[in-house]
């Protein structure tokens, strides 16, 4: 008799097109997933999976199977999501992932808010790179994810992810006080060549914005400073180490002696909540929506003033909204 546990495993082969991936999206080895993949054909009488190079293929027995595999996959959630509508109460876990800019800036008010009026919500808060957080939201792992899409490099979705744009908020200029351009708002970034740039990790949204920006304009960045917390580069920028761009959001309070400019050409950041389609409207994630746009909107409104390094803002925000991409579909069997 086919087992759902074996079955799942399949589906995800099937979905990644390699027994690697499957493992890595599961969080188990590969010789579990091989092992379950050997099980399940002895289970269904054929072999499902054949050698392709140094991967593997489905066989035609195996595409059947993967048809069949994803309806009960999609009818479990479907299951699952119709039981926890029924007593339409937020309540249970609620498995978070967020980028570590959005963390300081808005879970500690939003984690406060549903604690006080969803007591019997019971969430828990991951940080990473949305490189690592997406394929964990997908596989089950977690139930959303807060995550970031700036307009010189909007963020890759998968299919089936479902995105709500919480707060768009301009990207400032972080320089010393006494920098070259420290009077000069908007700063055109065409200018900064020779500059020493603080910025986060390789292949994060903010690095990756900031050397398609830079480039764009005729700057190749000398970006020697790598680090995931704004309030480590303003650190550097306020020694007169380096220059930076970064989101108002993160950087409150802002530091004395920094000066945060806005920037010609403008760049905008987004922060948006990502969760699977099927499950967007359930309780616990409507309530994590509406206490994470409170939460942005108060942020934002506490932002530093382009031209000064004090908080405080009241005026519109004119940034172009930035952009979210489909990622291209993963490989098939």
């Amino acid at each position: 008799m086919i087992t759902w546990d074996r079955l799942r495993v399949f589906a995800v082969v099937a979905e990644h097109g390699s027994v690697g991936g499957a493992a890595a999206a599961l969080h188990i080895t590969g010789p579990a997933v091989t092992q379950q993949l050997r099980r399940l054909e002895r289970e269904a009488g054929t072999r499902l999976v054949e050698p392709d190079g140094r991967g593997i293929r489905l066989t035609a027995a195996g595409h059947v199977l993967a048809g069949h595999a994803a309806s009960i996959a999609g009818a479990v959630a479907d299951a699952e999501r119709d039981l926890a509508a029924l007593q339409d109460e937020v309540a249970g876990p609620l498995r978070i992932g967020s980028v570590a800019s959005a963390l300081r800036a808005l879970l500690p008010e939003v984690l406060g808010a549903l604690a006080a009026e969803h007591p019997r919500l019971i969430p828990t808060v991951q940080d990473g790179e949305v490189v690592d957080l997406l394929p964990a939201l997908r596989s089950r792992d977690l139930d959303a994810v807060l995550l970031e899409s700036w307009t010189h490099h909007p963020a890759r979705l998968p299919p089936g992810v479902r995105v709500t744009t919480l707060v768009t908020e301009p990207v400032l200029l972080a320089v010393p006080q006494g920098h070259r351009v420290a009077d000069r708002d908007p700063a055109p970034l065409g200018e900064l060549a020779g500059e020493v740039w603080a910025s986060s990790p390789a292949g994060t949204e903010p690095y990756e914005a900031l050397v398609q920006l830079l480039r764009a304009n005729d700057v190749e960045p000398e970006i020697r400073y790598l680090f995931a917390d704004f309030t480590t580069q303003l650190a550097l920028v306020r020694a007169g180490l380096a220059v930076a761009v970064v989101p108002g959001v993160a950087v409150t309070p802002p530091p004395d002696g920094v000066r945060f400019l806005s920037c010609t050409p403008a760049i905008g950041r987004s922060l948006v909540l990502a969760t699977r389609e099927q499950d967007a409207a359930l309780p616990p994630l409507r309530a994590l929506g509406t206490a994470l746009r409170t939460a942005a909107g108060r942020a934002v409104a506490a932002a530093p003033d382009p031209g000064s390094g004090s908080g405080g803002r009241d005026r519109d925000t004119d940034t172009d909204t930035a952009r979210i991409r489909p990622a291209a579909p993963g490989p098939s069997g």
